[in-house]
Parts: C-alpha cells; structure tokens; sequence
C-alpha cells in the first residue's frame, strides 16, 4: 500500500502544482498586458507607443520578458506589394527583437498565412505555449479595441514569456519531491519492518520453543507471552503434561499388570508335576505377554511427543553388545550424522535398534553396518550384515500381517515382530532385504520427521 499511495500522492501534487504555477504565470502576463495597454495611445488611426517601457525586462535583448502589439486584421503600412505577417504586426518591444513573431503568429493561425487569426472576440484573452526553433514559450494574448467618435482601432496584445525558466523550476520540485517521497518510503517502510518483527517476535520465539520441544530439547514452553498468546500457550503445556503423565501411568499400569500375571506363571512353572505340553503352554504365554506389554508401551504417532537424540542411544547398545559378544570378534562400521533426533519414546527407539542389531550380531559372519541419517523430512535406519541373507519368500511372508517372523532363521527372528508393530505404530515403513554391499540381509527403517 505504501509502495502505491505514496507514488500517486506525489503525482496528484506534481499536476497541481504545475498547475498552480501556470495559472500563476497566465496572471502575471496579464498584469503585464495591462501595463502595455495604459501607456499605448492611438492617434489619426496609428498606434504610438513609448520607446521604453516601465518594465525593463522589455527593454533588455533576450531577456526572456517580450511584449507585441498585432491587428487582428491586415493592416497594411504601404500601399504596394503582397500583405504579409510582418504587416499585422503594430509594435514590438524592444526585447523582441531578435524574436521571429512572424513565426509565432503563424502558430496562432489555423490555416493559411493571409487568414485571420483563431477567433478571439473583443474583450476575450487566451493563454497557450508555442514551440519556436525548439524552444518553448508561454504567451498570453488580449483583445482589446481603441474607440473614438470617428472610428474603432482594434489591437491584440501579446505577452511572451520563456519557459525554460518554468521548466527548470518544475524539474527541481519534482527531483526533490521523488527525493523526499523515497526518503520517506523507506522510513516507513523500516518501521513497519521494525513494528512487524516487534509484533511477531513471540511468534517466532513460540515457534523456537515448539522446535525445542520437537527435539526433546525442552518439556514445556517457559517464555513470557502477551495475552493474546498466553491461553494458548498455557493450554499447550497443559496438554503436554497431561500426556506424559497419561503414559507415565499407563505404562505403570502395565507393568503392574505384567508382574501380576509373571508371579502365577513363575509358580506353575515351578511346579514339578508340570507337563512338557503344559510347560511349552506357559513359556508361550510369558512371551506373548512379554510381546504384547512392549507393543503396548509404545508411544507410537503423537502430535507432542518428545524428541530424543539418537547418538547416546546408539552409543549405549553399542556398548551393550560389545560386551555381549566380545569373544565373536565382529566388526560393527557406524555411519551416524550428528545432531538427529527420533521423534518418539527412548525406550521404543532402544527396542528398534537393539532388536535389529542384536540380529545382525547373531547373523552376521565378520560385519555388521548401521547407517542412520536425515533425507528431507525423513529419518533412514538401516542394519546390514554379512550373513547368509533372506530369502525372498520369506520376505514376503514376513511383512505379512500376522505372520510371527521368530519362524525364520537364527539371527532375523528374535524380535522382529516387535519391531515391526513398533514401526506400524509410528507409521513408518519396514523394508527387507539384502544388502548389496556385505551380502547378508538388510532391515531398513523410514519414520517421516514433519509434524
């Protein structure tokens, strides 16, 4: 809107004072006329003129100031040869001398050299500007008309004015009105910049803190914001306590429920008298419990959850499975980029990638290779090993929905059901395969990283 007003303003004004300083110059060249017309005299039908006028700027050559007096009919001075422009004209002053009016009466006539001029009734006046030899020129002209008891002596008055010296004044306001209408553009334009970023600063800082919380890098919004803020985000920490304490309860519910039913079972499988089909019936409900619990706890897609770094979960397992498998004397190859986060629960996150590379340890003959990094808005985890692989039918079958995947080969069973619920939880994408760079299988995991 500045960028719009502000330049039409400025043209509104130009057109008026041009047009201000036109009118001003057409009453001063009035005044003018008027002044010839009182020293002008008329006798025995000729018109007698003063040899210096009151005036001195129609005394001077070229002042830029010229007056003449011309009949608006032919008024011939000899009584032989052709009538020409040079016989209309009555007088001139003597700042006109080196002027063609010749010229310039031509360009008051409508058609050819020896017609009258544009109609001008008695009494009337008009002002106009005329182009001689390239220069410009304001002038005025009055009808006027001397009387006697014998006879009428008509005249038109014709004041001349250059108008270089307009041009040049109307040229230098127009500069320093753009001057100054760019100045002031850009005053306003820096404090309505320095007002919206004032305005919108808890905006940004509310944007900031959110990020933070993304990245599990805060629990809660702890700034300071203006009312119109402030119940929204009250409502927000608010609602992320309320979730964090629903699932801290939730899962101490659960694991309530877990020890609750483990005791019974501890003690039927304590039993001496318990049968070998009844023992495998007990085992099988411990790890269908087992199982269920871990889905369960997941936190899964959540709009607030918390973001974790990755890097001391991994360093963590890493260290885990060093010990585990210290006498197997494997080789793990880490390709991990700094400072990402997962967003979503630690212990889910450990669930992920200890069942995957505990995996990889036990099918692995010498390499194991985990690779996590960010592609856009989506986190890449991907286990390999140098192992025997998987099979394509077993692939198919094992992202079958239902199918246990723990009825496949040592080292890509154990835990595979878990992290594939894991995944479908946080609405990821689990694909397997074999690795074309150690040979062995391939488990790759996609979570998209955007609210």
């Amino acid at each position: 809107m500045v960028l719009l007003i502000l330049p039409t303003i400025t043209f509104i004004i130009m057109n008026s004072f041009e047009q201000h300083m036109n009118q001003s110059i057409e009453n001063e060249l009035s005044a003018y006329s008027y002044s010839i017309l009182a020293v002008a005299e008329v006798e025995q039908a000729s018109l007698v003129m003063p040899e210096v006028l009151i005036e001195n700027q129609f005394n001077v050559t070229d002042s830029g100031l010229y007056a003449f007096i011309s009949s608006p009919v032919l008024q011939p001075k000899k009584n032989i040869g052709a009538l020409t422009l040079e016989d209309k004209i009555l007088w001139r002053s003597q700042s006109s001398l080196t002027l063609n009016l010749s010229t310039m009466l031509a360009k008051l006539i409508t058609s050819d050299l020896t017609n009258e001029y544009t109609p001008l009734a008695m009494g009337d006046k008009s002002f106009s500007t005329v182009n001689i030899n390239n220069s410009l020129y304001f002038i005025y002209s009055f009808s006027v008309s001397f009387t006697d008891e014998e006879q009428s002596f008509p005249i038109i008055v014709h004041i001349v004015r250059d108008k270089q010296a307009f041009t040049h004044l109307i040229n230098n306001f127009e500069q320093q009105l753009w001057l100054g209408l760019t100045v002031l553009m850009l005053v306003i334009l820096l404090l309505q910049l320095a007002w919206l970023m004032w305005t919108l600063k808890p905006l940004s800082t509310l944007q900031q803190e959110i990020h933070a919380v993304e990245r599990g890098k805060a629990e809660k919004l702890t700034s300071t914001y203006p009312k119109e803020l402030s119940k929204l985000t009250n409502q927000v920490n608010q609602l992320l306590a309320t979730e964090q304490k629903q699932r801290q309860r939730y899962r101490n519910a659960l694991s309530d429920l877990a020890h609750s039913l483990k005791t019974p079972l501890a003690v039927m499988q304590a039993q001496s008298d318990v049968s070998p089909v009844n023992q495998e019936q007990i085992n099988r409900i411990n790890s269908t419990i087992d199982h269920q619990l871990k889905r369960a706890q997941s936190v899964g897609q959540s709009s607030w959850v918390l973001g974790i770094a990755i890097s001391p979960i991994v360093d963590k397992l890493l260290n885990t499975l060093a010990k585990i498998y210290q006498r197997e004397d494997k080789i793990l190859n880490l390709t991990l980029q700094k400072n990402l986060t997962f967003k979503g629960d630690e212990a889910d996150l450990l669930e992920l990638l200890g069942n995957l590379l505990d995996n990889a340890y036990k099918a692995a003959k010498n390499t194991i290779k985990l690779t996590v990094k960010q592609q856009g808005d989506a986190l890449i985890i991907c286990v390999e090993d140098d192992g025997v692989g998987i099979e394509n039918e077993q692939i198919e079958s094992i992202l079958q929905r239902g199918i246990r995947a723990d009825t496949y080969d040592a080292g890509h069973g154990v835990g595979l059901a878990i992290v594939r619920d894991l995944v479908q939880s946080y609405q990821g994408k689990l694909n397997i395969g074999n690795s074309a760079e150690l040979g062995g299988a391939m488990f790759t995991l996609c979570f998209s990283q955007s609210l």
